[in-house]
């Protein structure tokens, strides 16, 4: 397939490049479009209110390449319309890979990940958006370098480009595109070879204070919170699927809102 891939840690992020090589060797043709600089908890929005600008650029990807000063809805509307001609043909969008997670319902609305993921939905594209669940330390080795990997994360990392490259070929395949869908994938930390998927459904997590007292300057900043689990016990959550170590493969159908 010619793939549109986009994602909202920026056009650096390692996971971003390591998805990219992945799909191009299984074949995919693809167009990267990316934020210049990381768009995370951006959700869906674009940039009404003021220009955005897109460049050409090489990372060094071996595909066509550009940055956008946007987010990654920006990214995706900016593509299909003005970068990448009607004749390119994109066939789906793939968001990510994602440095975290992106469950449970209120973090899924939040995501800019999701977002772009939504965009090429919106564009009548099959599309799936990629996260990577990581310990702290996993996390801060991902906003660095390739080089700064430790080996499990580096393992864990080939494992998870794997089954992403598989996912995608099976989920966005023309015997299984959905209109307004986007199916959301998280793995594990680890994630192995043989780590199994699971068919989930988000979590409902009770949303928490998100931001810290005003400081001395006045101001509040943003601290994570996992927020408060209310799912039921038998519920096949996102969460709980990735605290088996299991992939999670949520479908987020679009066309049931209001049921």
């Amino acid at each position: 397939m010619h793939l549109l891939v986009t994602n909202d840690d920026g056009i650096d992020s390692v996971l971003l490049h390591e998805l990219v090589r992945a799909l191009g060797a299984a074949g995919h043709r693809l167009s990267v479009v990316a934020p210049a600089r990381e768009q995370s908890w951006i959700g869906a929005a674009k940039s009404r209110h003021r220009p955005v600008a897109s460049a050409r650029a090489d990372r060094g990807l071996g595909c066509p390449t550009w940055i956008v000063d946007g987010t990654p809805s920006d990214c995706v509307n900016i593509a299909l319309a003005q970068l990448l001609p009607s004749e390119a043909g994109i066939e789906a969008v793939v968001s990510g890979i994602n440095t975290g997670r992106n469950t449970s319902i209120g973090f899924i609305l939040a995501s800019g990940t999701i977002g772009g993921a939504w965009e090429g939905a919106l564009h009548g594209l099959p599309a799936i958006a990629l996260s990577q669940e990581l310990t702290p330390p996993g996390f801060q080795a991902l906003k660095q370098p390739a080089s700064a990997m430790t080996p499990e994360v580096a393992a864990t990392v080939a494992a998870t480009t794997g089954h992403a490259v598989r996912l995608t070929d099976a989920l966005l395949s023309p015997d299984h595109r959905q209109p307004f869908t986007v199916h959301s994938v998280n793995f594990p930390f680890p994630c192995r070879p043989d780590s199994p998927v699971r068919r989930t459904v988000p979590a409902r997590i009770s949303g928490t204070g998100m931001f810290g007292p005003a400081d001395a300057d006045g101001l509040h900043r943003f601290t994570y919170n996992h927020g408060q689990d209310l799912s039921p016990a038998d519920l096949p959550t996102d969460r709980a699927a990735l605290a088996a170590g299991e992939i999670s493969h949520t479908v987020l159908d679009y066309t049931r809102l209001g049921h």
